[in-house]
């Protein structure tokens, strides 16, 4: 199995722009548009969350002990005043929920936990890759994984946010069929978050199973 296994904590509350059914043997392959044209990813909300001391989190593997199905993240920066050239070198720092939609270091019974949050450096190629479970959901947001992108110095470069693909078939639609449901969820057309992302540069590429595992795949411009 996929699932990795630890206990849960409350469900924390959202973060919003304001704030500056398959079987296990089923395939999903959703993709998203992605940053594939030369242009700067959207800015986002850090939301409530972000890390307090990210250069304690340098690692790849990010998951503590959650509970959840597992997934890798792989992110690659590319630089748009160098025609999106792949950004060797830059700090990436990402975090998100847990399968439940609990944050870590904010949750009532949870603040001294800093599960799910990771910082990498880019290689050659402009990627980061991260092992860590797939995000749950929390009403008011729909799933997505918060992201800060800093120079080699630690200037920021970038705050942002990935989205997840929607629908029949999608990584999304099967995992919660074995979670949480999807009653009440916040579809991203109506989240406040990625409702203006009209032409979908924000939504990753997502393939896997509940069975084997899931993998995003998103590439991230900066300035």
């Amino acid at each position: 199995m996929a699932a990795l296994g630890i206990a849960f904590v409350a469900p924390m509350a959202g973060c919003n722009k304001s704030d500056v059914v398959s079987d296990n043997s089923t395939s999903n392959d959703s993709k998203g548009t992605g940053s594939d044209t030369c242009t700067v990813a959207p800015t986002e909300t850090e939301g409530p969350y972000p890390s307090k001391n990210p250069s304690a989190y340098v690692r790849s593997d990010i998951t503590d002990g959650r509970s959840g199905y597992k997934m890798t993240v792989n992110i690659t920066i590319g630089k748009v005043s160098n025609n999106c050239s792949p950004l060797e070198g830059a700090i990436v720092d990402i975090w998100h929920c847990d399968a439940e939609g609990n944050y870590s270091e904010y949750s009532s019974g949870s603040t001294s936990l800093h599960f799910l949050r990771g910082r990498q450096t880019t290689d050659a190629s402009g990627l980061v890759t991260f092992t860590t479970i797939f995000p749950g959901w929390y009403q008011g947001r729909a799933t997505h994984i918060h992201v800060h992108v800093f120079n080699s110095s630690g200037t920021s470069l970038k705050v942002t946010q990935i989205a997840f693909p929607e629908g029949s078939g999608s990584a999304l639609l099967a995992v919660n069929g074995y979670k949480k449901g999807m009653n009440g969820y916040t579809y991203n057309a109506q989240d406040n978050v990625f409702s203006d992302d009209t032409t979908g540069v924000e939504i990753a590429t997502v393939t896997g199973n509940t069975t084997n595992g899931f993998s995003l795949v998103h590439n991230i411009n900066v300035p």
